[in-house]
C-alpha cells in the first residue's frame, strides 16, 4: 500500500492534528506505510518522504530486534537525542505513525496518546482497504 483514498487522508490528518492538540509539544506527526510511502504529515519539516523511508528502515531493524529477543510482534520504537524525541508506533499490520517531540516531552503521555491514534489510524486504513478482524495486537 502506498496511498489512501483522499477521503481517508484527511481523516487520517485530522486524526494527527487532534493528537497534536492533546501532546502539545509535539513538533510533528506522520502516518506512513509500512514500506515508507508517506499517508498524511501534520509538521512544518518538508522532509517527510525521508522521515518515513527511515521509519521503515528502522521499523525492519526493530521487528527483526523484538522477533530475534522474543518479545513478540513489533509494537513501538523510541529514540532519545539531545534535542527530543522520535517515536514511532505500529497503526495495524501495514502503516506506522512516527511523531517527534520536545525533549520535555512528558514521555508517559505521548505513549499514552500514540498508542490511542495508532489504534485510530489502523481503524482508518484497514476501513478503507475493506479489511475486517483486529486492527492492532491487543495490549
Amino acid at each position: 500500500m502506498s496511498t489512501v483514498p483522499p477521503e481517508a487522508e484527511a481523516e487520517i490528518l485530522a486524526e494527527l492534528r487532534r493528537l497534536r492538540a492533546r501532546v502539545p509539544q509535539l513538533t510533528g506527526a506522520l502516518a506512513a506505510s509500512a514500506d515508507g510511502f508517506v499517508l498524511a504529515q501534520d509538521s512544518a519539516a518538508a522532509e517527510a518522504e525521508s522521515v518515513a523511508a527511515l521509519t521503515a528502515a528502522a521499523l525492519g531493524v526493530a521487528q527483526r530486534l523484538s522477533d530475534s529477543t522474543g518479545q513478540g510482534a513489533f509494537r513501538e520504537l523510541l529514540v532519545r537525542g539531545e534535542d527530543g524525541y522520535v517515536a514511532t508506533y505500529a497503526a495495524g499490520l501495514v502503516a506506522v505513525l512516527t511523531l517527534t517531540a520536545e525533549p520535555r516531552v512528558n514521555v508517559g503521555r505521548l505513549h499514552l496518546e500514540a498508542r490511542r491514534s495508532s489504534v485510530r489510524i489502523a481503524e482508518l486504513i484497514d476501513h478503507t482497504l475493506g479489511r475486517r478482524g483486529p486492527t492492532a495486537p491487543p495490549g
